[in-house]
Order: C-alpha cells, then structure tokens, then sequence
C-alpha cells in the first residue's frame, strides 16, 4: 500500500513538472517568435522597400511612396509592339515621361542662326533663298546669384541764410527706409536668400559660409547664425503669434511631433531628444501650419499649445492628445494600416493563417481608401452622406472582424499588437465619418512636418533653445507660405522690405503681410504652371 502511496505521489510530481516544463516551452516558444519577428521587421526595414504598397484603389501615402509617386500611373500604354531578344521574356517598358512645362513668368531669350548674306543663293540656280521655317530647340539656362554691395546715402538739407542770418538753422533729411537690421549690412534679399537655402533647401551654415566665400563675400557662419537669430526674434515672432491665433480659431485641425536634438539646453545632456510639434489646418480652411518647439513630448505641451482649443483634432496613437479638455480627437487609418504592413512584413511565409489574416485586414483597409478617394473632390455635406451609406459599412465589417479574429492571435505578435491598436484606438477611427469635414488619416499633419525632417537630416542640431524656437518660426512661414502658393524668396523679401517700416503693433497692417492676406503684390506668388 506504501509503494502504491509512493508511486502516486511521484507520478504527480512527474505531472506537474511535466506541466512547469511544457508552460516554460511554450513561453520560450512565444518569446523566440517574438524575436524573429522582430529580427525580420528589422530586416525588412534596412534592406527592403520602403514604401507600403497599396492595394489597386487606395489612395498613395504620398510621405513614403516618394519615388513612386513620380511614375505617371495614368498614362496609357504604348501601342507599340515590344521589341522581344530571341530566347528571353518580353522586356517591361518603363512609362514615358511627360515633357515638363515651365511658368509662364520665366524669361525667353532667343538666338538666331542665319546664313550669311553670300551664302543665301540657291546652288542649283543661283536666285535668292528665303526662309522656309525655324526649327526651334530649347534649353534651360541658369544665372548664378550674385552679391553686390547696395550704398544707401541719404542727403540732409540745411538753410544757408539761416545758418548765416537766422538764431537756428533747419536741418531736414530726406526719407529712407529703415533697414531690416541696425548696424548690419544685411539687406533683404540677403536675409531671404538665408533662410530659403536653410529652411526650404535644408543646406547647413557651414555650406552657406562657402557660398558666400566663392562668392567673393567672405561671412562667417557665426554671422549668418545672428542674422537669423535676429530676424526670428524681431519680425517673424509677430507673424508666429498671428498664426497662433489662427490655428486656435480653426474648427478642424492635424496634429503631430518629431524629435530635434538641442545641444545647450539648460538641465539637459546633449544626447537628450526634444521635441517639434507640428499643428495645421485642415482640408477646407485657408492653410496655416504653426511649428513648437518643446523640451520633451509630454502631455503638458498640446495641453499648453492648444489652451482654449474646442475643436476637432486629426491625430495618431499617442496617448499625450487624450488628455486635452473639450477636444474631439479623430483617428489615422494610416498608422493602423502600417500596423497591419509590418506585421505582414515580420510574418514567416510558413506561417499561412497569419499571412491570411493580415492581408485580409490590409485588403479591407484598402477597400475603404478606395471608397475615400471617390469623394475626396466632393463637398463636406456630400462627403458625410456617401459616407454613411457607403463607407461605414466597411467600416462596420472590419472591426466585427477584428474582434472577432483577434481572440486566437497572440498578444504580443506583430498581427497582435495591429488587431489591439485597432480595438482601443475604434473610437477615433470611426470619428472621421461622422463629420465631412473630417479626413481618414493625419497625411496632411505629416506631409507638413516632412520639410522639417528632411532639413534635420542635413544641418542634424540645434546649438541653443534659442536657435530650435527659431527654426519652429522660419519653418511655420516657409511652410505656410508654400500651402498658399507663394513663391517664398519673393514672399521673404518682401515681408523683410515692409516690416521695419510698418507698426507691428497695427493688427490690420500685419494681417496684411500674412501668407493668406488677397493684398500681397503679384510678384509673391508663384507663376502658372504651363505655357
């Protein structure tokens, strides 16, 4: 009876071990896939495309499909014949490129070829040629910029009777303009050369200082850098602050940050990752985009930025937008679709049911692209209607599935975590079609930041706070300038040629100065395209 106790007993310790070893497998399991995932989404990442190819109908994420947008896709195949070399496949033809057309503003030149005079005689019978057509060939021709020196004398009127006969003696100056900075030699066009090669162009000072040396004038990077420093603090900050209050009196805005590093900063190490955040309007108002700069990405800085702010704000997944007060917050499709396009990039291709999974999700989030794009040209009050009988619909279906699928896939898979980001971020995906005005994703918050990025790849860092506040205020100009179809180095000078010599106090006189104003001169906007 003991030995029959005892053999029991160690039959249930070999159960429960075999258990603890089988619950240990099957993590170690779970982790080494979590691994491998991650592994092949790095990979993927380094050495793959870059771009997420979009099901037939989808709308383009224009921030990654950059080379891609370029190909024509409308454009008709050729009704050649293919040329095919004997014993290979038939060769893809690339689409033809269209020939560009250029503005209607830029300069003709035109130079004539002619015979000379003895050489004009028919050789058959010696009469007289005459021109029977031109042929024409064009070609592009660029002046490089030069640097002259501008002397600005003012003359000053003095009585000569009564500085001989009078107690005093008038003295009158004629008008000149104020110059844009005291005591500096530079000049408008200078300072708006500056800034479009910097903050349109993202070419780093240190670059500019050559410019400037083979130019034949020698000037230092330290001078450049307190040009800028001086213009953003002195007449760009009236400006910044008019945009301000333009962004908080929109009803619809997009939303979004990036990271900046800033090297002396107060209480900081130089490695520390700050941050620009990034407010715009939307599709159907007058577009304004007003950079932050801000130390970190906490909740306290949109909460700071948009204080009084009770409208609707496009946004991704970040959790800091959460906790602003009477604030309506509006989902990214885009960013729950990138979910969806990693997780099909980490998955093995032995791995068929999830492979399935996840393209079905991509496939649905494609369809409703697809019903997007056919009333992106549509009014808001149209927009909402065939949205509702159309598109939520989709809607609807997908996250019945998502919910429904999500109960067998692991947690912590990539197809696990899209499916999660999904279910808690449902509230703000369904938002954009209960409201026209709405779009379905933050493309356009992206697309606006994207200057700012690619900039930072070249000059890399801020020195100072000073310096990041000042680029958060070329950047809003610039930006703004070119969403309302502004040539910006004209735009600049001018702003740089009116501002001194305006009150910056006068809000009607600075209305009239800003990216949006009807009153801006001709030549601030950018010529017609074609000719």
């Amino acid at each position: 009876m003991k030995t029959n106790q005892k053999i029991s007993s160690h039959t249930t310790e070999q159960n429960d071990r075999v258990t603890v070893l089988e619950q240990e497998v099957a993590r170690l399991s779970a982790l080494v896939s979590w691994y491998e995932e991650q592994f092949r989404l790095k990979k993927s990442k380094e050495f793959g495309r870059s771009s997420e190819k979009a099901p037939k109908g989808q709308m383009e994420m224009e921030l990654f499909n950059e080379a891609e947008a370029l190909l024509d896709a409308s454009a008709e195949p050729s009704s050649e014949p293919e040329e095919v070399i004997s014993g290979s496949s038939p060769a893809k033809k690339t689409p033809r490129e269209t020939r560009t057309t250029f503005s209607a503003d830029l300069p003709v030149e035109s130079v004539t070829y002619s015979l000379p005079p003895e050489e004009q005689a028919c050789l058959d019978c010696g009469h007289p040629m005459h021109v029977m057509k031109k042929e024409v060939r064009r070609e592009l021709v660029v002046i490089p910029a030069q640097v002259k020196v501008v002397e600005h004398e003012r003359e000053v009127y003095a009585c000569r009777h009564c500085d001989q006969e009078g107690i005093q003696t008038p003295i009158v100056q004629a008008p000149m303009p104020n110059p844009v900075l005291p005591k500096s030699m530079a000049s408008p066009s200078i300072l708006s050369f500056l800034i479009t090669q910097k903050y349109l162009f993202g070419m780093p000072l240190y670059r500019l200082e050559e410019v400037f040396r083979q130019a034949g004038a020698p000037l230092s990077r330290q001078t450049l850098s307190n040009w800028l420093m001086n213009v953003s603090d002195r007449w760009f900050e009236p400006l910044y602050e008019n945009m301000r209050q333009r962004i908080l009196s929109a009803d619809y805005l997009h939303a979004d940050e990036t990271s900046v590093q800033v090297l002396r900063e107060k209480g900081r190490s130089p490695s520390t990752t700050s941050y620009m955040w990034l407010y715009r309007t939307g599709k159907f108002d007058v577009p304004c985009v007003v950079y932050d700069y801000q130390p970190g990405r906490g909740s306290e800085y949109p909460k700071q930025f948009l204080e009084g702010y009770a409208g609707t704000l496009h946004v991704d997944g970040y959790k800091a937008y959460e906790s602003l007060q009477s604030v309506r917050l509006s989902g990214c499709w885009a960013h729950l679709r990138r979910k969806f396009d990693e997780a099909l990039r980490a998955i093995p291709k032995k791995s068929k049911r999830r492979r399935t999974l996840t393209e079905e999700a991509v496939n649905q989030i494609g369809k409703i692209y697809g019903a997007e794009s056919e009333i992106k040209e549509l009014t808001p009050s149209e927009r909402l209607e065939v949205r509702k009988k159309k598109i939520e619909p989709l809607v609807e279906a997908f996250f019945a599935w998502v919910k429904t699928v999500r109960i067998d896939v692991l947690p912590k898979s990539k197809l696990g975590e899209a499916l999660t980001y999904a279910v808690n971020q449902e509230k703000k995906l369904r938002q954009p079609f209960l409201d026209g005005y709405l779009e379905i994703d933050n493309n356009r918050a992206e697309r606006s930041i994207k200057p700012f990025v690619i900039g930072r790849k070249n000059w890399l860092f801020s020195v100072t706070p000073r310096g990041a506040t000042a680029s958060a205020r070329m950047y809003s100009l610039i930006v703004t300038a070119k969403e309302n179809q502004l040539h910006v180095p004209h735009y600049l000078t001018y702003l740089l040629e009116k501002l001194p010599n305006l009150d910056l106090a006068d809000d009607e006189q600075l209305e009239q100065l800003m990216p949006w104003s009807s009153t801006l001169p001709e030549q601030c906007y950018q010529g017609k395209e074609g000719i």
